[in-house]
């Protein structure tokens, strides 16, 4: 009997994968678990028509990103601070703020964990951080710390 995985299973095959295996394994176990589909015409065609339609938005989802990255890579973001005595900042700049004034300066939208920083920036200066938006996309920016 020929089956379509809808999972990997260990042994056999990775999700999307069509196999020949024995009646009772995918009867029972295969069909049984909902590890796989008996592989039709009707169910292969489907299947096709939503890796197709992944991939369609798979590449929507890029082109939306790399245009986000060419923003990105154009903006100096300011972020102003107060600063101590001696100079230096209260506590150290970080991500939910640079996300916060990304939204509020730029209107550009990105999850805080999405914010890459080498080392706590507890000066001011100019710093370079990354942005990870997905897909190996990542969008380097220029971050200026600015005292009050």
């Amino acid at each position: 009997m020929k089956v379509l995985l809808l999972k990997d299973v260990k042994g056999l095959g990775k999700a999307g994968e069509v196999k020949e295996v024995k009646d009772g394994y995918g009867k029972n176990f295969l069909i049984g678990n909902k590890l796989a589909l008996h592989a039709t015409n009707e169910v292969l065609k489907k299947h096709e028509a939503n890796v197709r339609k992944q991939k369609e938005a798979d590449e929507e989802e890029i082109q939306r990103l790399k245009s986000i990255e060419k923003a990105l890579s154009n903006i100096k973001l300011i972020v102003k601070r107060k600063l101590g005595a001696n100079g230096s900042l209260f506590g150290a700049v970080t991500k939910d703020e640079i996300a916060h004034e990304l939204k509020t300066q730029h209107n550009i939208e990105i999850d805080k964990k999405t914010v890459e920083i080498k080392n706590a920036i507890k000066m001011t200066g100019l710093f370079d951080i990354t942005i990870k938006l997905g897909h190996g996309i990542h969008a380097p920016m220029q971050l200026e710390i600015i005292g009050e």
